[in-house]
C-alpha cells in the first residue's frame, strides 16, 4: 500500500505524547506475550546501514539477573521492576566474513545468486573493512543500534508499553554480568520496558521542549 498511511496522524502524535522515560514500573504488571513478540520483530524490522544490522538484542526477564545488572545501572529500580530489560549490543568490528553472511542471507530471502551481489560487497569492503571508516567501526556500530532503540522505543508506545532509555550503566560490567567476552558484540545502552506505577508522580507531568519555531528550519 504505498503511500497510504496505516495510522492516523493523530495517533502517532498521541502514542508520542503519551510516552515518556517511566521512572517508576509497576512489578506486578508483565507484558503479554504476543504484545512483546510484536516488540521484538519491531527489533528485527529496525533499519540499519547497508541493512547489515551490526547489532544483537538481549531481552532479561529472570529476576535474578536483573538483581545482578542493577547496581551496574547506576542502582536503577527500573532494571529489577519492568517487565523486560533490553540490552543493547553492538558488534566489535565489522570483518569480510559478516558481509559475506549478510550477502548469503540476502540472496536467500530475495532469490538471488551471491555472485550477482559481489558490486556490493566490494562497496561495503570498500567502506566499513578496508576504508577510513574501518578505523572506528565500533562508533559507527553503536550509532546504528540507536537506531534500533529509537525504533523500539517507537513501537512499544504505539502498543501502550512503558520504555525507559538508559545510558546510566557501566558497559563494562553489563558485558561481564552477561558473558559477552569473546562473543564480538558489546554492550551501547538498555531500555527496561513494562507499564508505569499508577503512583509515578511523572507520568503526567508536561513535557519541556523547545517549539517548532527553534528545532524545525524549512527550507
Amino acid at each position: 500500500m504505498t503511500g497510504t498511511a496505516i495510522l492516523a496522524a493523530e495517533d502517532l502524535l498521541k502514542a508520542q505524547s503519551w510516552r515518556y522515560a517511566t521512572k517508576k514500573f509497576d512489578p506486578s504488571r508483565k507484558i503479554p506475550a504476543e504484545t512483546w513478540s510484536a516488540l521484538e520483530q519491531s527489533l528485527i524490522l529496525t533499519p540499519s546501514s547497508y541493512g547489515l544490522q551490526p547489532w544483537k538484542f538481549v531481552v532479561v526477564t529472570d529476576p535474578d539477573l536483573k538483581a545482578k545488572l542493577r547496581p551496574a545501572s547506576w542502582n536503577q529500580a527500573q532494571v529489577e521492576d519492568c517487565s523486560h530489560h533490553l540490552v543493547f549490543l553492538a558488534k566489535e568490528n565489522i570483518s569480510e566474513a559478516d558481509l559475506d553472511h549478510f550477502l548469503a542471507r540476502t540472496a536467500e530471502v530475495r532469490g538471488q545468486t551471491v555472485e550477482s551481489l559481489e558490486g556490493f560487497k566490494g562497496y561495503m569492503m570498500g567502506d566499513l573493512v578496508k576504508g577510513s571508516r574501518s578505523t572506528a567501526i565500533g562508533e559507527w556500530a553503536a550509532r546504528q543500534v540507536y537506531i534500533a532503540l529509537g525504533s523500539f522505543m517507537t513501537s512499544a508506545a504505539l502498543l501502550g508499553v512503558d520504555t525507559c532509555p538508559m545510558e546510566g550503566l557501566q558497559p563494562a560490567k553489563y558485558d561481564e554480568i552477561l558473558g559477552l567476552a569473546g562473543t564480538g558484540y558489546r554492550t551501547i545502552v538498555a531500555c527496561p520496558a513494562g507499564y508505569r506505577a499508577a503512583e509515578d508522580k511523572y507520568a503526567t507531568a508536561p513535557k519541556v521542549r523547545f517549539p517548532a519555531s527553534e528545532l524545525i528550519d524549512r527550507r
